[in-house]
């Protein structure tokens, strides 16, 4: 995912915390919450004090957070207040606010944009249908949306509103000290060091690109998209609640916003997508996953692991090779015998079946 911030000085970069995509991180949370294992004693008990009318009200409009995260939900301006903030999004025009309420599911051309079903018949169509593909809940909110905007945009405010009074209100005052400090930090790095460092220290997964042809910011993800911040600006959302998920809003005619999750960077881990890609290549080899087993009990030589696989000494180290270069080994020297060891570590970030096999 590629930010064009050619041109675009300093002061148009801004890390400053958001209560409304907080929110919207909180209620994925809440929704999806095998994806935040690290969240499960708050998930469990606010989900267990919820009203069963609110639980009801959140489900019937989870889509707009479920998968993945509207762009309702990620502000470019963020306010002090949820209210400040939900007060500009009351100041979106119908098809903007439509349009980006049913892009999750019901628009599958986001990256090079769409007119809003408002006003185009074929998007309206379209819309309709892939709300019924995926079931009448989401179908009578689409419906509902596309018949009366007004009435469904207030129903959406008074439920975000009623999360903030059931539970966000009293998470927010708890997180919202630890976000500032981060966006502080973020942007004093930014004037002291410059953005390349900010960017790396939001987010490994996150560079800085210059060259001949402009500047960049990169968000290592599995989705190809490109926006520009020229003219407009690029905002950070610091979050607790987000990890693992880095977002970044690209709509067309949008400002760039990016939200990273403030995180125990030994916990997360930011390895690229192309050094999972080769890990996991590295393993769906059928000797080098046996081998693993023994390398992740212990620290072995060459000579051990061909004798105890009945390999010759060069066909293991053509493994080993390959092993390493993934970054799944250490190596260390012990006088003239070199030992190899599985990183269980890294081993443990590609997934816990895998480890639980070798350790089997």
């Amino acid at each position: 995912m590629t930010i064009d911030i050619t041109g675009l000085p300093h002061e148009r970069i801004t890390f400053c915390p958001s209560p409304l995509a907080e929110l919207g991180a909180a209620l994925h949370a809440l929704a999806e919450p095998a994806h935040h294992p690290r969240l499960h004693a708050w998930t469990t008990t606010t989900a267990a004090a919820l009203k069963p009318e609110l639980a009801d009200r959140l489900h019937e409009a989870d889509f707009m957070w479920h998968t993945t995260r509207s762009d309702l939900l990620l502000p470019p301006h963020p306010r002090e207040t949820l209210a400040e903030e939900l007060d500009d999004l009351d100041r979106m025009d119908d098809e903007q606010y439509v349009g980006a309420a049913l892009e999750i599911s019901c628009n599958s051309r986001y990256t090079h944009g769409a007119p809003s079903p408002l006003v185009d018949e074929r998007m309206r169509r379209r819309a309709l249908d892939l709300g019924a593909a995926r079931g009448p809940r989401q179908a009578a909110f689409v419906e509902r949306m596309l018949a009366d905007p007004a009435g469904t945009r207030a129903w959406l405010r008074r439920l975000l509103e009623d999360c903030d009074e059931a539970f966000f209100a009293d998470t927010w005052r708890r997180v919202r000290v630890q976000l500032a400090a981060d966006a502080r930090h973020k942007t004093e790095l930014l004037r002291r060091k410059g953005l390349a460092e900010a960017v790396a220290a939001a987010s490994g997964a996150m560079t800085l690109e210059e060259d001949e042809h402009g500047r960049r910011i990169v968000v290592d993800k599995l989705v190809q998209g490109r926006t520009s911040a020229q003219g407009s600006a690029v905002t950070f959302l610091p979050t607790a609640f987000g990890w693992p998920h880095l977002f970044a809003l690209h709509a067309p005619g949008w400002q760039p916003v990016v939200q990273y999750p403030v995180a125990d960077r030994d916990l997360g881990g930011a390895a690229s997508v192309e050094a999972v890609a080769r890990r996991l290549e590295a393993l769906a080899h059928p000797m080098r996953m046996r081998l693993c087993r023994s390398l992740a009990r212990g620290a072995n030589t060459t000579s051990e692991l061909a004798d105890a696989y009945n390999l010759s000494a060069p066909e293991v180290s053509r493994h080993l090779a390959v092993m390493r270069k993934a970054g799944l080994l250490t190596t260390q020297r012990r006088g003239r015998y070199v030992l190899h060891q599985l990183d269980v570590t890294v081993a443990a970030r590609l997934g816990s079946d895998f480890l639980e096999s070798v350790l089997r």
